[in-house]
């Protein structure tokens, strides 16, 4: 029952964003993993059932669940060794994704398959053949095509018509003994000539899921490139079961060291996880864990570590621990020393060496691949920008208070701390500190939140004890700017022919609460619910007035963006920007220093939805820290 909660209740949460509601699922999914492996192979069996009846769903549900099991299903599969569920998997979600390239690779390879029948036959009777000559009798020897996805892969990354991918066939060797194993390699590698840089050996350095087993690809008859796999029956046995080879299905019983150490891998990626808040950088860190490795480097102990390609001696150090990540100073691989962009290879002992100093740097994003050393990377930025701000807003805050006869410390044993944080609409004393250093509050509104209430009000305080609606009437004759009622897109409850303007200190947008604050000789100005500048005014001069008459209307609106310090960063900022039809009106950039690029920005947009969608895909890309608006 636990297993099938466990399983199900991932899709019981519903938010409002699809992209928040697709990143809780996945944390739901894995956090449930991690408590359970078994709910794992419960999610990915109802997963292959329903891809197989993906026919009777519309196009666009058939993609974004192929898009789904391809990022995230397949890879788990993988991760459990599992690889006959990920292959069918993977080449399901292939059909759904690119449907013309499926079925084209599909046909081609049916009308070869009476040739590639033939030669699997004839490579298989060679080895016999061969291994028979040294006095090895293999249990069996299997030809097996490799599955469509996999074959798509290396036309696209390898840039090759279909007719050079040499090895569309896999050939499995299943022999008594791991002795065997070796003398099995020699055996074909005194036949055929190897590849370089194409033989793995996981059986002394097993895969993280337990897969054990010794690749080779060899020029093979006819020039044709092969690859052969060589285990035995029980490393064949969990290649093709994983975790549920030798399972563990009574409560308490012992579960093997190696499955352990697989659980705790998992636990350890759900861990890596808990931090990264952003949904889409959330989902992007799971995609990036998820990696099908292509270099296996080992720590001096012989631990096996796992990479994308690419990867450098940072992401290595980050696999060991993150405390070793953010002191890494630099790496020796194979016993001599090498910079921090040196690309990892297959087979490198890396030993990192650290420093209590050191810490993390920006430029190391550029260098790194894997997801977890990306998010840490990040979040020690951004906790160290938070801390940066955090002591220039105190500065700026004491010496603004001390301006006003008093002292941080006075106003927060007196009481009147909780009506300037409500003022200036904070959560927390920190939290009105970070916001001041970091320039969301300004200096001028901290300034006017300090001063007493009575110093803000105008002279003439007798004349605004008045109805609003009478004193706005009053107002509409004093005025000496003429403008066409509603022409900002706002109507005032009873009133016609009164001047409106859209305050400039908060950008109300269409779908803001909004509230009229009436001016004298200015007409009424519109402000945002909780400006601050509203909410530390008169009262008595606020008026109700709502969105009217919006067709083709533009609005300003502030957003702040913080961003890695790259080239080319506010081109690809402005170019979202565009591409969500909003125009900029005005850009001020500056260097942090936390060597983080700041952009301010002022916008067209129609609406709040309008802003909030094109501060979201700012928020998606790559280099992007955060967005908020101003």
């Amino acid at each position: 029952a636990a297993i099938v909660e466990g399983s199900t209740r991932i899709t019981e949460v519903q938010y409002d964003s699809k992209l928040a509601s697709q990143a809780e699922n996945v944390r739901k999914l894995l956090l449930a993993i991690a408590a359970d492996i078994r709910v794992l192979l419960v999610k990915l069996v109802d997963r292959l059932q329903d891809m197989f009846l993906l026919d009777m769903v519309d196009r666009e549900v058939q993609v974004e669940m192929a898009r789904e099991t391809m990022d995230l299903y397949a890879p788990l599969a993988s991760r459990i060794g599992i690889d006959w569920l990920k292959r069918e998997l993977e080449d399901l979600a292939f059909k759904y994704l690119y449907p013309l390239e499926h079925a084209d690779l599909a046909g081609r390879l049916e009308n070869s398959l009476d040739e590639r029948q033939e030669y699997v036959d004839e490579v298989i009777a060679i080895l016999h053949e061969k291994l028979a000559e040294n006095s090895i009798a293999p249990m069996r020897i299997i030809g097996r095509p490799k599955h469509l996805f996999s074959i798509y892969k290396k036309l696209v990354v390898q840039n090759i018509p279909l007719e050079r991918v040499y090895d569309k066939v896999a050939f499995r060797i299943i022999v008594d003994s791991v002795n065997e194993c070796y003398e099995s390699l020699g055996v074909i590698h005194a036949n055929w000539a190897p590849v370089p840089g194409r033989i793995k050996d996981f059986i002394s350095s097993p895969k993280a899921n337990n897969y054990q087993s010794i690749h080779t690809t060899v020029v093979g008859p006819r020039g044709h490139f092969i690859e052969i796999q060589i285990r035995t029956e029980e490393m064949d046995r969990v290649a093709q079961e994983g975790v549920a080879a030798h399972w563990a299905y009574k409560e308490g019983q012992k579960v093997s060291q190696r499955d352990a150490q697989l659980f705790r891998e998992l636990k350890k990626l759900v861990k890596s996880l808990h931090e990264v808040e952003d949904p889409r950088e959330f989902l992007d860190s799971v995609k990036g864990e998820l990696y099908e490795p292509d270099v296996y480097a080992l720590t001096p102990g012989g631990q096996v570590k796992e990479f994308p390609l690419g990867s450098c001696p940072i992401d290595f150090a980050y696999a060991v621990h993150t405390e070793v990540g953010d002191h890494c100073v630099g790496a020796k691989v194979n016993g001599r020393l090498v910079p921090l962009k040196y690309q990892l290879q297959i087979g490198d002992i890396v030993e990192i060496i650290t420093s209590p100093n050191q810490r993390p740097r920006r430029g190391w994003l550029d260098l790194v691949k894997t997801s977890r050393a990306k998010a840490r990377i990040r979040n020690w930025l951004r906790r160290e920008e938070k801390e940066k701000a955090l002591k220039l807003g105190r500065e700026i805050c004491e010496r603004e208070i001390k301006n006003n006869n008093t002292s941080l410390k006075k106003i927060v044993k007196s009481g009147h701390i909780r009506l300037l944080l409500k003022t200036l609409r904070c959560n927390s004393l920190e939290d009105m500190l970070v916001k001041v250093g970091s320039g969301t509050i300004t200096v001028q509104t901290l300034i006017k939140a300090l001063q007493p209430p009575e110093l803000q009000q105008e002279k003439d305080n007798a004349a605004y004890d008045l109805p609003p609606e009478e004193l706005a009437a009053r107002l509409v004759g004093q005025q000496t700017v003429e403008k066409e009622p509603g022409k900002a897109g706002i109507s005032i409850d009873g009133i016609d022919g009164m001047l409106v303007k859209i305050s400039q200190c908060c950008n109300p947008l269409p779908g803001d609460g909004i509230v009229g604050f009436i001016t004298t000789g200015r007409g009424v100005s519109v402000h945002k619910a909780d400006c601050v500048n509203l909410l530390s005014s008169d009262p008595r001069r606020w008026i109700e007035v709502s969105w009217a008459g919006l067709d083709d209307k533009h609005y300003k609106a502030g957003i702040h963006v913080s961003a890695e310090n790259r080239r080319g960063i506010f081109a690809e900022v402005s170019s979202a920007i565009s591409s969500d039809n909003a125009n900029i009106i005005e850009v001020s950039a500056h260097v942090t220093p936390a060597d983080t690029a700041d952009l301010t920005l002022t916008v067209e947009v129609e609406n709040l939805d309008h802003l909030q969608v094109l501060m979201q895909h700012i928020r998606q890309m790559e280099h992007v820290i955060s967005v908020r608006r101003l």
